[in-house]
């Protein structure tokens, strides 16, 4: 059974145009890569003849059609795990993900993640991501990262949502405990991120080979020397990018167990204590800011840090400050 159809007459302004690209100027409800995958599939004709080459050069005066089927169902399982759902409506959700959950399953946690929960949550209101009854996890955060994260509900709002990223027109800023204070307080750091060549589960500062990376950080509140709360605010979104630049800073996450130290010798009792106690990196996701993707609306959404980060931040608040 078909959802859509859609049917173009190609004038002489397209002609020689590529079919991928020239279907994705006309159908903004599907991305570039949904087409493709359509036309290499057969769903693609002109005049009447199927056509399975996404280069194919379209010619003026001739009737293109594109057959979008259904989506099918994804083959994950719903799970029912609570959500803390900020903001949700056709298009997308905003939700605040708690510290130690995954979001997509994969090697290790082959269930009970945040995809999981979603299509639980959601049911028939996806409306499909790519062909399929999937949600659209636009961006990540670490499973022990917690805080704001947007989820796109159809193709369009991955689409649209995913070129914010792109164009780096989204807001994110983060709250992150770190060892030391850093100098000066209110900083840019540059540094492209790639793979480390030392340890491959590990990301990196590296001059060739990486993707540039762009965080703008602000000392908050200083505990003496020994830490800091820092706010972060990226300008790019590369894999672990927060924790990579502070620790190349010489000035890691409090808790990051891949990039730093859990713990350090000489510090108060009740902070060692406190941070023995914390089971994972001092990030928290605070604020996202972006564009609804069809209504235009700017949206924006600030969550506090969850309670292990506050009690943290209280023990160093009270026992690492000077005497």
């Amino acid at each position: 059974m078909l959802e859509n159809t859609v049917s173009i007459l190609i004038d002489s302004e397209h002609a020689g145009q590529r079919l991928d690209r020239f279907l994705n100027g006309e159908v903004s409800s599907l991305s570039r890569t949904r087409i493709k995958a359509l036309i290499e599939s057969g769903c693609a004709a002109i005049d009447g003849k199927t056509i399975e080459d996404p280069n194919f050069r379209v010619k003026p005066d001739t009737k293109l059609t594109l057959n979008i089927p259904e989506p099918i169902e994804d083959q994950l399982e719903p799970q029912s795990i609570a959500l803390d759902i900020l903001y949700e409506d056709e298009e997308l959700l905003v939700l605040n993900k708690p510290a130690g959950l995954v979001v997509h399953p994969g090697a290790g946690n082959p269930d009970k993640t945040l995809v999981n929960a979603l299509l639980a949550h959601c049911g028939d209101s996806l409306r499909g991501i790519g062909g399929v009854k999937r949600p659209g996890i636009v961006h990540r955060i670490d499973k022990d990262t917690s805080g704001l994260m947007i989820v796109a509900k159809t193709d369009v709002a991955h689409k649209k949502i995913s070129e914010q990223f792109s164009a780096h027109t989204i807001e994110r800023r983060y709250d992150a405990l770190i060892w030391g204070v850093p100098s000066p307080l209110s900083d840019t750091i540059h540094g492209a991120i790639g793979r480390s060549s030392r340890n491959r589960k590990k990301m990196a500062v590296v001059e060739r080979g990486g993707k540039d990376a762009t965080t703008h950080y602000q000392v908050i509140a200083s505990y003496g020397m020994l830490a800091c709360h820092v706010s972060c605010e990226l300008e790019t979104g590369r894999t672990h990018q927060i924790r990579v630049h502070m620790t190349n800073l010489g000035h890691g996450l409090i808790g990051d167990q891949l990039y730093g130290r859990g713990t350090r010798r000489g510090i108060p009792e009740p902070v060692s204590g406190a941070v023995r106690e914390f089971k994972r990196q001092a990030l928290h996701a605070a604020t996202l800011g972006f564009t609804h993707p069809t209504s235009n609306q700017d949206l924006r959404f600030e969550i506090s840090p969850p309670e292990d980060f506050e009690v943290l931040k209280s023990a160093l608040e009270k026992y690492a400050r000077p005497r």
